[in-house]
């Protein structure tokens, strides 16, 4: 084997494991929420995860990927740790689907459909179509299937690239010689592992496997053990992301290792035990790239029906090695939004809506608060509205700097629009919540000055306080269900809203020149109208961004001109509908102060 079959070796791992990056990111991508969708459906049924976690990864094409997934879920206090569990067991699973496809190369013989088949046919026509679908414009799903196409082709070139680059090897004694160190089962569980912890993918660990057994000079003895060892080292890269998470997310790190650990030496035993028994003869045949992938799937399949039953005692075994701190008497709290669900940007959208459900549910809570608040001052919920406010902040800045490095990375253009939506949305809401502290200021103001409004005033300010909870209510509605019906109905009442405001100063100025209030009353009136103008003014951004995004648009004010046009027969019919349910009181000649 010369320099050049090395630089070839190795150009050709490079290409594999870039086809297989490319190939991961672009399913990720195109799978975008729906990754999401599927672990909302997880249940506390072991088998159900289990079905998950073969599912997921054989979408993504990465067992090491679904456990940083989990790693994130779990720190994040998405998922419980004994969720993560039978998903683990899956993932190890869905991760065996590679290697089938992996073993097209060892196809051999000379009909048309077994040249059909083989990757030296199909990779180049894959990445024509591949490049094509890239090239020609459309949707970007369009470009992400043409992505997946040329990362397969990529991946079955390099795949191919390493076949030929170790042909040599064949008859190369000095090879021979150093095969047979791996027919010690623990050197070869060694090397397993050490390969699979450099490159972090058992996947093409296996792959690489498969490429030397084109030589013809690996044995199932040798092989064996090998596999068992890929099993162990793929831990290192949840082992890596769990630095610096809470503990249970460390825990799943450790799950990890323990069922692949445990699964391991059962096999092995089982090997070793067998094998002086009944001194297996197949030992000594070489293997195929077909048969590795069998292997590998049987020991996953096996090591997972194995223990199952046992997800309690693997969760004890984490508890074990990741004890709880002495004389902490709370849990730790779970991180807001992990950094490690960047890696795939449909989740971690979903995580940020999730936040931003929560934001919007307090920000309504604390108008609520506000509002009563004025109508019968309490300290109590004086501070619950203070607390709310803190809170609302923190998830605006956490959010906040999330979604721009979420913007920075390779996104779908309906997920760009998510995360544009997402990021005036929070902005909104935590501009809600300031208004909410003003109100609560303005009532501590009228209760420790005892200041009363006229009776008029107060019918007046009572219907502007429902038509605010009542588009408050929409508002929310409409964002956590995306439901872009009660979207629209959130504009026409904020016209009512703004049309409540100007009656009701202009009254007030009449009851300032008929001497029935005071100015410091005036003053107050005043800014207790502004704060909640300005909160319908909030909610209409925020539908109209909903709305926007359901119908690819972008230019706000134009939009808007378009919604309140004369001809917009919906808009006028919503307006006078709520004109008529949010009237002011009929005014008489005089009010009493």
């Amino acid at each position: 084997m010369t320099i050049f079959n090395v630089i070839h070796l190795f150009g050709g791992l490079a290409l594999f494991l870039y086809g297989m990056n490319l190939m991961s990111d672009k399913l990720e991508k195109l799978a975008g929420g729906k990754l999401e969708q599927i672990f909302e459906k997880l249940t506390s049924n072991r088998f159900k995860g289990l079905l998950l976690g073969v599912i997921v990864t054989a979408i993504i094409q990465s067992s090491s990927a679904t456990t940083v997934m989990l790693v994130g879920f779990v720190n994040s206090g998405i998922m419980r740790l004994s969720q993560a569990i039978s998903i683990i067991m899956g993932a190890n699973v869905g991760t065996t689907v590679t290697a089938w496809i992996l073993s097209l190369s060892g196809l051999e013989g000379d009909s048309f459909l077994i040249q059909l088949f083989k990757p030296t046919t199909f990779a180049p026509i894959l990445a024509l179509i591949g490049v094509i679908m890239r090239m020609s414009g459309g949707n970007d799903k369009k470009k992400d299937v043409g992505g997946i196409l040329i990362g397969f082709a990529i991946l079955m070139t390099g795949m191919d690239t390493m076949s030929d680059s170790v042909a040599p090897l064949k008859n190369d004694p000095n090879f021979a010689k150093l095969l047979l160190l791996f027919s010690n089962p623990f050197m070869g569980v060694l090397a397993g592992a050490l390969l699979t912890a450099i490159i972090q993918s058992s996947s093409a660990s296996v792959g690489i496997l498969q490429a030397l057994s084109s030589t013809g000079q690996i044995t199932f003895g040798s092989a064996l053990p090998i596999i068992l060892g890929q099993n162990i080292g793929t831990c290192v890269t949840a082992m890596l992301s769990s630095v610096g998470a809470n503990k249970n997310a460390k825990r799943v790190a450790v799950v990890h290792l323990s069922f692949n650990v445990i699964g391991t030496v059962i096999a092995l035993a089982a090997y070793l035990i067998g094998d002086a028994i009944f001194d297996f003869a197949f030992k000594s045949a070489p293997v195929t790239e077909f048969s590795i992938a069998v292997v590998h799937t049987i020991f996953n399949l096996c090591a997972t029906a194995l223990l199952i039953p046992f997800t309690s005692k693997l969760e004890k075994i984490a508890y074990m090695v990741i004890k709880d701190s002495e004389g902490s008497g709370t849990p730790e709290a779970p991180v807001i939004l992990d950094e490690r669900l960047l890696t795939t940007p449909g989740v971690a959208i979903e995580q940020c809506r999730n936040v931003t459900n929560r934001m919007a549910s307090i920000a309504k809570t604390t108008i609520s608060l506000a509002i009563d608040l004025y109508r019968s001052y309490d300290d109590e919920h004086a501070q619950m509205i203070l607390d709310n406010e803190d809170t609302i902040d923190k998830y605006e800045d956490v959010t906040g700097t999330y979604l721009v490095k979420l913007s920075g990375r390779s996104l779908t253009m309906d997920d760009s629009r998510t995360v544009s939506c997402l990021l005036h949305s929070i902005g909104d809401f935590e501009r809600i919540s300031d208004h909410a502290v003003n109100i609560l200021d303005t009532a501590k103001e009228i209760n420790q000055k005892n200041i009363k409004f006229s009776d008029m005033a107060k019918r007046e300010l009572n219907v502007m306080f429902s038509a605010i909870e009542e588009i408050m209510d929409l508002t929310v509605r409409a964002f956590e269900t995306k439901d872009i019906e009660l979207a629209y109905k959130v504009e026409p009442l904020e016209e009512v809203v703004d049309y409540l405001r100007a009656e009701m100063k202009n009254r007030h100025v009449e009851r300032l020149r008929e001497k029935t209030c005071t100015i410091e009353q005036g003053f107050i009136f005043t800014d207790l109208l502004t704060d909640l103008e300005r909160i319908s003014d909030h909610c209409s951004n925020i539908a109209v961004n909903l709305i926007q995004i359901n119908d690819n648009s972008f230019e706000n004010h134009r939009y808007l001109n378009d919604i309140r046009s004369e001809d917009n027969v919906k808009f006028a019919e919503l307006f006078k509908e709520y004109s008529y349910k949010y009237p002011l009181p009929k005014t008489m000649r005089k009010d009493n102060a």
